[in-house]
């Protein structure tokens, strides 16, 4: 079985790719799926549908694309993994969270210790909370021998 990932979360730094890179090198049977990590790009997703007349409706026509691609893909893996960061609230990466938990569908949470607090009921609802991308590797090991 060849196990659909999806990375979802915190944009700023490279934990997608270690992950992937660390999976690589384990030769384990992953491929990986996300949103769109260029942040301009995905707020303007909707832009060619038309100028909206505020900031709020140019938002909400962008979140509608994004969503397309997010929940098409979260519907489709077998595993996710969370990623929140300590520099910005990732409100998407929580509605992730809680859309995988209703869907059953298990996820990890990748956080540092500091933010297990506000995380409190996203960790909860996980099957893991790892702390370094090298940690969501070994775990991807275990549950894909």
């Amino acid at each position: 079985m060849i196990w659909t990932v999806y990375l979802s979360g915190e944009i700023h730094t490279d934990w997608r790719e270690q992950i992937a890179a660390g999976a690589e090198a384990a030769g384990l049977p992953v491929e990986f799926t996300s949103a769109n990590t260029d942040h301009e790009s995905s707020d303007a997703a909707g832009d060619f549908l038309g100028k909206p007349e505020s900031n709020f409706w140019r938002d909400h026509q962008s979140s509608k694309v994004n969503a397309i691609r997010t929940k098409t893909l979260l519907e489709q893996c077998d595993l996710a993994v969370i990623r929140f960061g300590d520099k910005y609230k990732q409100w998407n990466a929580a509605f992730d969270a809680g859309y995988c938990a209703a869907m059953g569908t298990p996820y990890i949470t990748l956080h540092d210790e500091d933010i297990v607090h506000p995380l409190k009921e996203v960790d909860a609802a996980a099957m893991a909370w790892a702390q370094t991308p090298e940690q969501v590797v070994e775990l991807l090991k275990y549950v894909t021998a």
